[in-house]
């Protein structure tokens, strides 16, 4: 039986991994990481050869603050067997302690020796390269080591960095049996290395304090209080600047020192008051060189010169007060850089007194009475706080402008757009397909593909946007995504990993320069969405912790609006699917009209808008265009249920008016269903639901319409002439309690009626009767067929960037031939229904349907009989040959037939059920002379039905007896 990779211990799985096997899950990932890149380097488990250098700083700063931490380790584990390790930032080791000193005499040279470097790319995985290559801290247990010769041991490794500015400057290894592991050795050692970093931290205060007493020898000045203060004297703090004005000037005074450079800035405070700040170099006893800040405060109406020019008679002490007092300070080119070990940070140049980015000539009328130390430092240690102030102005701007939509592929470009050129010089940014359609990935190292490619240049060799990405295991991405936290490859050179994705793609990347790489995952609740990478170019300097931390920081803020827009666009597409599953897939078939239609829905989201063409009885067709006000699933929902609702009430023949009142009293009973019957509770209902609905008779050529505060629709007669149906608007639904009023128009045949909603004519850029006569120039073609009707409309009338849904039903009316109805009025009287059967035999002989002329009869003399015995005159007969064959019976009552089913003994009441029997359909509508009883028959003999005898026979009896 085969082994479970989480049941296998770290040697068995070692042994499985050189031969090749999987063992994904059953050691750690920093662990399998090391490995997967100890490999793709070459490496092999005996033959990890270290090199010896000699180029050791064994009296540099970082020595000098670990001697006395060192010392005490190895005072702590005294007797024990532990080799404390410092090594420097490449992984050289710098001192060794034993906690048995005699330990040394059997140890190999490699772990006795200083010299040796241990980084990765030499040792394979190991505490103080892998440290160096996580940048954090690494316990290493036996079999975990890559090389033979450290199975039996076990190690812990923490980074040592400067606090100033992030950069690793060593690493405090701690080397021991792996049967001593201990977890308390962790706090032991972060412990070890925090006094070791306060230590280096307190060297940078040596030497500020340095350069403090050096500005207080020149003046002759003894501070109050400790002179570490860094230079604020007690007439600075006596003279009235509150902490504001204060913050304000340390700020500035930070970019000051930062630029190493002489200047005079004049700063505005609040209240409109302004003060000088003077910058200018010193150097302490021990040669350290830095920059003093002074603050000229306003009291009197003494004249101040400032100039940068050259003067051979330039006074080199401090700013003295006398009346028109000139003070010629000689120009300076940049100072040395920052101290060995600290990373330059680019800050841009101090605004000067005469407003240009270069110190110039400034004279002016300044009230100097009080001058006094500000700020003193070194131009280094002003960089990294101008730099660290930079970058929480960048996460603030991040936050307003990632997220400004709610579109994935837009919110990862406005990330990358965040970090170029502020933080890296390319970005690039996969996401799984899943995530660009708003689902949640089921696996994020699978189908990435290449969203955002922004940098610089845009002809850098990155993979192109819209290509997929299939990412090796070795490689720092698949590395962060599997980890689940930024990886950091300072050299992109000899990141083996990222370079064994594409060589020849890397080779020409490191052609173009790009050096360092920070690869972030972009996680957002507990999911992974995709990868973002950041590369540096143009700056020589490699990416630092703090450039991940920042770049971690960034990637998270974007991961959440990405997954708010993935979340919308889900939610989109859902309502999307549901709002095109609710409105017609396609129309039913019918001669009355010809017609086209458009949806279109807002890019702001769903809405509400539909549109329908139902067919009625007797060849009309009703065509109905509604709006729901607001946008999403409520709205969607909302449209489908009054769709349907037009759609019930359309089947009882009711006219245009009449569907709007049935439709309006359902709004209001959904409003009060939704939001109670108490006005205050503060839930909103339908609000600004619209409809219009109208019926096109083609045997009249007549069209009845009323609309519920929607827009009038157009009417283009068949010469061209366009207008706009002079209709009652009525009342929005749900208001209730007013009438909706019907408008008559006759339609001659080949005129277009074009419904539409507001979202085609409505724009805040445009002016609403600017958009009508649009619509009346695109529309001003009378021979064109609907569906080019549509696609002009759209092109000349539709806003390019539409807030609302648009719904466009274009239909051209056609007339039935007068040659294909028959009518015949007749009295009541039964004697004449038997003649009224002859005429319709030859009318139908006449059509070339003999075949249904039975079925036919049948039907009218039901119709007829049931007319003459319960209706009232005038009675007319009129049969419509379209595609069915419609029979219609109409009187001057308003009673309405029902439908029975007569028992075995009953003597009639059977001649209904007959007419459902032979025809498709059949129904009762109202007009406003009475109603009309209306059967559909098809054209074709249809299989016949079992119909009883009994009814067959009593209907035959019945047919004599008129």
């Amino acid at each position: 039986m085969g082994l479970v990779a989480q049941d296998i211990g770290p040697a068995l799985a070692r042994e499985q991994f050189l031969g090749g096997g999987s063992v994904e899950g059953a050691v750690r990932n920093p662990i399998l990481n090391s490995w997967q890149r100890s490999r793709s380097l070459g490496l092999t488990p005996d033959g990890c050869e270290l090199p010896f250098v000699q180029d050791l700083d064994l009296d540099g700063p970082l020595v000098r603050a670990a001697t006395p931490v060192m010392d005490r380790l190895r005072v702590m584990f005294d007797g024990r067997s532990m080799n404390v390790a410092l090594a420097d930032e490449r992984g050289a080791v710098l001192q060794r302690r034993f906690g048995e000193p005699s330990m040394v005499r059997h140890l190999a040279p490699i772990q006795s020796v200083p010299g040796f470097v241990f980084a990765e790319k030499f040792g394979g995985t190991n505490g103080i390269g892998l440290a160096i290559a996580e940048r954090r801290l690494i316990n290493i247990y036996g079999a975990e080591h890559f090389a033979e010769r450290s199975q039996t041991n076990a190690c812990s490794a923490i980074p040592v960095r400067d606090l100033l500015s992030g950069r690793i400057e060593g690493v405090l290894c701690l080397g021991y049996p792996h049967t001593d592991a201990d977890p308390a050795l962790d706090i032991v050692i972060r412990k070890a290395a925090g006094v070791i970093e306060r230590r280096l931290l307190e060297q940078s205060s040596v030497r500020e304090r340095a350069l403090l007493q050096a500005y207080l020898d020149a003046k002759g000045l003894v501070p109050a209080g400790d002179a570490s203060s860094n230079g604020q004297l007690d007439e600075l703090a006596a003279s009235g600047l509150d902490w504001r004005d204060q913050m304000l000037l340390k700020e500035q005074a930070t970019e000051l020192i930062s630029s190493a450079q002489r200047a005079a800035v004049e700063v505005s405070l609040p209240g409109g008051r302004r003060v000088t700040l003077l910058s200018r170099p010193v150097t302490s006893a021990s040669g350290v060189e830095g920059i003093v800040i002074e603050v000229v405060l306003p009291s009197g109406h003494e004249r101040l010169t400032v100039s940068t020019e050259a003067s051979a008679a330039a006074p080199s002490g401090l700013l003295t007060r006398q009346a028109d007092l000139t003070l010629a300070v000689p120009p300076l080119g940049p100072l040395p850089g920052p101290a060995p070990g600290r990373a330059a940070t680019t800050a841009r140049p101090p605004r000067t007194a005469d407003g240009s980015g270069t110190p110039g000539v400034r004279e002016r009328t300044a009230d100097t009475g009080t001058s006094g130390l500000l700020l003193v430092g070194e131009p280094g240690v002003g960089q990294y706080a101008v730099a660290a102030r930079r970058r929480l102005e960048l996460l603030s701007e991040a936050s307003t402008r990632i997220g400004t939509t709610l579109d994935v592929s837009r919110t990862a470009r406005e990330l990358a757009e965040m970090a170029v050129p502020r933080l890296a010089d390319y970005v690039t940014i996969d996401l799984p397909e899943a995530v660009l359609r708003g689902e949640e990935p089921t696996d994020p190292r699978k189908d990435l593909h290449r969203t955002v490619v922004h940098g610089i240049r845009d002809d850098c060799p990155f993979y192109p946007a819209g290509e997929r990405v299939d990412l090796r295991p070795v490689t720092p991405q698949l590395r962060c995504l599997t980890s689940g936290e930024a990886v950091l490859e300072p050299d992109l050179r000899s990141a083996a990993g990222w370079i064994a994705q594409d060589p020849v793609r890397a080779r020409r990347l490191l052609d173009h320069d790009v050096h360092s790489l920070i690869t972030v995952p972009l996680l957002a609740r507990g999911i992974v969405l995709g990868i973002a990478s950041f590369y540096r170019a143009q700056d020589p300097a490699p990416f630092g912790d703090d450039d991940r931390s920042l770049a971690q920081e960034l990637a998270t803020r974007a991961a959440i609006c990405i997954d708010n827009a993935r979340r919308y666009t889900r939610e989109h597409t859902m309502v999307l699917a549901l709002q095109h599953s609710l409105l017609p897939r396609g129309f039913p078939e019918q001669t009355a009209v010809e017609v086209a239609h458009r949806y279109m829905p807002a890019e702001s989201g769903v809405g509400g808008d539909w549109f329908d063409v139902i067919p009625l009885s007797g060849t009309r067709v009703a065509l109905v265009v509604g709006d729901v006000v607001g946008h999403g699933l409520h709205a969607a929902a909302t449209m489908g249920r009054l769709r349907t609702a037009a759609r019930n009430f359309a089947e009882l023949d009711l006219a245009p008016d009449e569907v709007l009142t049935h439709l309006d009293n359902l709004v209001g009973r959904l409003d009060r269903e939704e939001c109670g019957e108490d006005p205050s509770s503060g839930n909103i209902g339908i609000i600004g639901a619209t409809c219009l609905y109208a019926i096109y008779d083609p045997t009249s050529q007549l069209c009845t319409m009323a609309r519920a505060g929607h827009p009038p629709p157009a009417l283009v007669s068949p010469d061209g002439a366009v207008t706009f149906a002079e209709l009652p608007a009525g009342p929005p639904l749900g208001l209730g309690g007013l009438p909706f009023e019907t408008a008559e128009f006759h339609l001659p045949e080949g005129s277009q009626l074009v419904l539409y909603t507001d979202g085609l004519i409505e724009d805040r850029d445009r002016d609403f009767d600017t958009a009508l006569e649009q619509l009346r120039q695109a529309l001003a073609h009378p021979n064109r067929p609907p569906e080019e009707t549509c696609r002009a409309v759209v092109e000349a009338v539709a806003p390019d960037h539409h807030a609302d849904d648009i719904a466009l039903l274009v239909a051209r009316t056609h007339t039935l031939d007068p040659h294909r109805i028959a009518t015949w009025d007749l009295p009541a009287d039964p004697a004449l229904v038997s003649s009224v059967r002859g005429s319709v035999t030859r009318r139908l002989a006449e059509w070339g349907l003999e075949e249904v002329a039975f079925a036919t009869e049948l039907l009218l003399s039901e119709l007829v009989t049931n007319a003459i015995r319960y209706g009232s005159d005038p009675i007319q007969v009129r049969l419509l040959y379209d595609r069915t064959l419609t029979c219609e019976v109409s009187d001057a009552s308003s009673t309405a037939p029902h439908l029975r089913h007569a028992a075995t003994t009953d003597e009639g009441g059977r001649g209904l059920f007959l007419v459902a029997q032979l025809s498709q359909s059949w129904g009762t509508r109202y007009t406003a002379e009475g109603k009309v009883i209306w059967a559909e028959c098809a054209l074709e003999v249809p299989a016949a039905k079992a119909v009883p005898a009994e009814v067959f026979f009593d209907n035959i009896d019945d047919i004599p007896a008129i």
